[in-house]
Parts: structure tokens; C-alpha cells; sequence
């Protein structure tokens, strides 16, 4: 990174002659303008806390790692800015890369800085002394160490600059003890202006480019698109909404693009999703690969025309082929187009589309009216379809909703309808169980005014739910909802489908009423056995939280010979080795 003085700021107060490393990281965090710091307390990094009480900066600290790294995501994902997380070194840095994995699938613009074991005592085996930068790279982006305290604030800013970069995703600086806690002559320190070293990601495909989807899109007949994270991501949703209601195209949603419609956009369709990828004459996948989510884009109509844009080149054509492939930043090529087409969409091809339109419609409402009966089911033994009916009728305007599991999740996806765009979050692409306390906490952090519910899985909540005590301490309660069949259910339906009874083993779990551990902090807990119950015993969670200022756990005992229909899919194309 080059800088001239114009480009620089100079650090620190000016009657100061010396500054500390770890005040120059906290300086260069405030330009940056990340405001919080997600962390667990270890001896390399207490001059970064000290730094960051000086610039103002938030200092949320965890009981573990993971549940930081996950915070540091979903604060990441609610307000748009670069994430921050700080560990300790050795065991403080390994317990975060769960976190940073998923935030890697996941396109979160995340920065990890990790402490170290003093220079002077490099390769000694100094307390925690461990690899971090080698361990990292994988899950990283970009990972190095800084080699002096006169660099660490061009160093955290070159890291931010990594982490939004092409792709958005996490990086990885560590930062030996001794350069944190020296103190250097200010005079000889610089903070890279921010703005002034770093360019827009909002990139666009060439202009021939754009005229060419302008133009298949004009022509197909039965064309259907699905937007993917990067939509929601790159905060593109009131363009994607402008080009599907300019081209009568209807629209489907996956990951963090849950949302972006409201419930009653005519255009937005969610249960006819492979009929319209097996039927459509042209296909546009934005901002998601072709991954499992997809088929690897098996399901797609061979005979179509298949559009994909994303910002990672690598992903464009990968597992399926395309027509067209443009890289860059959806929101600015959906504009492009948009201006492209200026109104040239013929009556003819709007009738044909209304056409198809209807006939998906007529078939959303059959997918509908064949799920009701789960949706209210009033068997003895909850179906978990009915406690996801019953949470979407939950649901306010503003509820921010987590899924934080295996099946619950994806069930819950049958039914849960968020209100508003970045209010549906899930474990991503890698799958992590266990995001959703973090999520939880840094949703609420980024939208005090807000509610936030997540719906575990009992295995799932089991992993991450002592943090719990975070959220109480830190004034930002949330509304826990557990799916609890006393099993890791989603993996137990693939080993007795394969093994019968004897499948039962490495998946049962002991039946734990987890109403009880919100009490133990002070909060509001309900066991819930019966279907009639359930929406009762939610709103008394809502009610308490607002009385208590404290989380609130529902514990929902669901029939754990209830899974959903991808889990079987899935393993009846395993067996058939497709």
C-alpha cells in the first residue's frame, strides 16, 4: 500500500510524543469505522482493550471464541461495515476458526486480529506460542503478522481493504505482544486515510455485456431468477425488485436474500422453485454458486439459457454451463440493465410472461395447500412443520429471524417468511451449528430497536447457548426458541435409513428441558408438549423479555420421526450415487 502525506492522518493526540501498538490499533479501527470489537480477554491483547476505551469503541467480550467470531459476522451482516474480532493467542486464535470458516462461505467482510507470543521470544515456546498465520490461511482470504509497531495502523487498514476486496470475506493479522505494547514516536506512525486507498467494489461488466442480457432477457418466454446472498450482501435489493417488476419476472430467493420481497410482491415466488428452474426457457442465478443448494445445477431445464452473475469469477461456470456469465456487483449491472431495457418489453411477451406467472402462482398454492396439514398438524407429538407455521405467525414487521440448526432450519424455511430485507440469517453454505447465540448478539447490537428470535436445534443450542449469559450482560436479550427431538435428527434419518436400529448411535442426545437454563440467568424459561400451546407460550417469551430485559427460552419437545423432504432427497440421491 503507497501513500503520499495527503493521503495520511497523522495518529493521536498531538501533545503526546509517544503512542502504544495497541492505541494504533484502536486508532485505525475508529477510521475505519468499526465501532465494536468482538472478543474473549487474553495477556497479548489487553493493549488493544486499553486502545479502544481511548477511541470509544465497543469492547463485547464472550465466554467463547466461536460465539465472538460469530457475533463479529452477524454484526458484520446487519449493518454493512467490516466486522471485528480480537482473540488471544494459541487456544484464543483456534477456537475462532469455526467462525471465520463460515464467514469465508458465508462473503462476510470480517477482521480478525490475533495476538502472539513476544518477538523476542520467537521459536522459544513462549506461553500460546503457536502458528496463527499458517493456521488461518485457510479460512482466510488474506493472513499475515506485522513486523513492527510503527506499521500496525497501515497493517489494519491494508487487512480492511483485503476484506472487502473482489469477494468480501474474513482476514487474519496477528500481532506479536511486544509491538502491541511498545510505544514508538507518533511522529514516525501514519493511519491510511480511509477512502483514500481503497476503491468501490461495486463493479460492472462490460457495456456489451449488458446488452446482451437486455436482450435474452427481452426474449424469453418463461424466464425465472433466483438471487442469491450477494443481492442482500451488496445491499442490491431495491434494484433486484426494479428489474423483476420492469421484465414481469418471477423470483426466487436462497441464503441471505430470504426477504427482500415482501410477502405480498406478486413477482416473489418460494415453493415452485425446481419447477421453474426444470421448465423456464432462460435461468438467472445471481450472487450463489451452483453448490448442493442448487443440485449443482442438475434441476436446471438443459434446453435453457442459463445467466449467472457474481462477483468471484471462480464460481461463474463452475458445476453447470452457462450463456452468459458477468461478473461484478449485482445491484450496478441490475441498473445497467434496467436503463438498457427503457421500457422495451412488448405487450406480447408481457402476456406469455403473465401466463407463466399464473401458472407458477397456481402452483405456490397447491404447494400450499398440501403443506397446511403439517402446518396444523395437532398430533400428540409436535410436528416441528407446526412450531415453523406458528413461529411465522409470530413474526413482527421488524424481526430479525435466525435458524440455527439442521433440520428445524430447514423446515422452518417452509414456512418462515421474513418481513423486511436482512431478517432471515442461517448457518450458510459451510453449515455451522452453533451461529446462532453469536448472530443473535450482534443482530441485536447492530438494531437495539429490533427483536431478534432464533430457532435452534436442541444440538445446536447445546453447543453456544452458555453465551446467553453475553447477551443478558450486555442489555441485548433475545427470544430463543428451541426444536428439541433429543437428537442431532438430520444426521440420525441418514444412519437408520442406511443401518436400521442400529443407526441410533453417536446422535441421541439426553432430554434436557431447556426452559430451565434461561431461569438460571434470571430470565424467562417454558417447557411446551402440546401443539395449542405453542403460540401461547411465545408470546408470553416476547412479554418477558420486555418485562425482564432478559433472554427468554421456549422449549418446544418436537416428534423426532418428523424430517424434511431435503434430508430424504439427499439421501436417496447418495444411495442411488448421483
Amino acid at each position: 500500500m503507497s501513500a503520499t502525506t495527503d493521503d495520511l492522518l497523522k495518529c493521536g493526540d498531538a501533545q503526546a510524543d509517544s503512542i502504544s501498538g495497541g492505541h494504533l490499533v484502536a486508532k485505525a479501527l475508529r477510521n475505519e469505522g468499526i465501532d465494536t470489537i468482538f472478543t474473549l480477554s487474553g495477556g497479548n491483547i489487553v493493549d488493544i482493550y486499553d486502545g479502544c476505551v481511548s477511541e470509544g469503541i465497543r469492547i463485547i467480550d464472550f465466554r467463547h471464541e466461536q460465539v465472538a467470531a460469530h457475533a463479529a459476522d452477524g454484526y458484520a451482516r446487519q449493518t454493512g461495515q467490516t466486522g471485528c474480532l480480537v482473540t488471544t493467542a494459541g487456544p484464543g486464535c483456534c477456537n475462532a476458526i469455526t467462525g471465520m470458516a463460515t464467514a469465508l462461505r458465508s462473503e462476510t467482510p470480517l477482521l480478525h486480529i490475533g495476538g502472539q507470543g513476544a518477538t523476542i521470544q520467537h521459536l522459544q515456546g513462549s506461553l500460546q506460542e503457536f502458528d496463527h498465520v499458517k493456521l488461518m490461511s485457510p479460512v482466510t482470504k488474506w493472513a499475515t503478522s506485522v513486523r513492527s509497531t510503527e506499521r500496525i495502523a497501515d497493517m489494519v487498514a491494508m487487512g480492511c481493504r483485503e476484506a472487502w476486496g473482489e469477494v468480501p470475506g474474513p482476514v487474519y493479522l496477528e500481532i506479536p505482544r511486544d509491538l502491541l505494547d511498545r510505544s514508538v514516536d507518533r511522529k514516525n506512525c501514519v493511519i491510511p486515510a480511509s477512502g483514500h486507498y481503497r476503491c468501490s467494489n461495486r463493479v460492472m461488466c462490460a457495456p456489451e455485456e449488458i446488452e446482451k442480457l437486455a436482450d435474452m432477457l427481452l426474449h424469453a418466454e418463461k424466464p425465472a431468477v433466483l438471487f442469491g446472498s450477494q443481492v442482500w450482501n451488496g445491499r442490491s435489493h431495491r434494484e433486484a425488485l426494479e428489474l423483476i417488476r420492469a421484465l414481469d419476472m418471477p423470483a426466487y430467493t436462497n441464503g441471505a436474500a430470504r426477504g427482500i420481497f415482501r410477502n405480498d410482491e406478486p413477482l416473489s415466488f418460494d415453493r415452485t422453485r425446481n419447477k421453474a428452474l426444470a421448465e423456464a426457457d432462460l435461468v438467472m442465478v445471481v450472487g450463489t454458486p451452483f453448490d448442493f443448494r442448487l443440485s449443482y445445477g442438475k434441476t436446471v431445464n438443459p434446453a435453457a439459457k442459463v445467466v449467472q452473475i457474481d462477483q468471484n469469477y471462480a464460481v461463474i461456470g463452475k458445476n453447470h454451463d452457462i450463456t452468459l456469465g458477468l461478473l461484478g456487483h449485482a445491484g450496478t449491472i441490475f441498473r445497467a440493465v434496467i436503463d438498457a431495457l427503457s421500457g422495451r418489453l412488448e405487450y406480447g411477451a408481457r402476456s406469455k410472461r403473465q401466463a407463466w406467472i399464473r401458472e407458477l402462482r397456481q402452483a405456490e398454492e397447491k404447494a400450499l395447500e398440501k403443506l397446511m396439514p403439517l402446518f396444523r398438524s395437532e398430533n400428540s407429538l409436535i410436528n416441528p412443520y407446526r412450531v415453523a407455521y406458528e413461529l411465522n405467525e409470530f413474526l413482527g414487521e421488524d424481526t430479525i429471524y435466525i435458524g440455527d440448526g439442521g433440520d428445524v432450519v430447514t423446515i422452518s424455511a417452509q414456512a418462515v417468511r421474513p418481513r423486511n430485507p436482512g431478517q432471515w440469517m442461517d448457518p450458510g453454505p459451510l453449515g455451522s451449528l452453533g451461529v446462532g447465540t453469536g448472530f443473535a448478539i450482534g443482530a441485536k447490537l447492530a438494531h437495539p430497536g429490533k427483536e431478534v428470535v432464533c430457532y435452534y436445534g436442541d444440538g445446536a443450542f447445546s453447543m453456544t447457548a452458555f453465551d446467553m449469559e453475553t447477551a443478558n450482560r450486555f442489555h441485548v436479550p433475545y427470544l430463543a426458541v428451541v426444536g428439541n427431538n433429543s437428537a442431532m435428527n438430520q444426521i440420525r434419518y441418514a444412519q437408520l435409513a442406511k443401518y436400521g436400529d442400529r443407526g441410533n448411535v453417536g446422535n441421541l442426545l439426553s432430554d434436557l428441558p431447556y426452559g430451565k437454563f434461561a431461569e438460571m440467568m434470571g430470565g424467562y424459561g417454558e417447557e411446551v408438549h402440546r401443539p395449542s400451546d405453542i403460540a401461547p407460550a411465545l408470546r408470553r417469551g416476547r412479554e418477558a423479555i420486555a418485562r425482564t430485559g432478559k433472554c427468554a427460552v421456549i422449549n418446544i419437545w418436537v416428534d423426532p420421526q418428523e424430517w424434511s423432504p431435503g434430508t430424504k432427497a439427499r439421501l436417496k440421491a447418495r444411495m442411488a450415487g448421483k
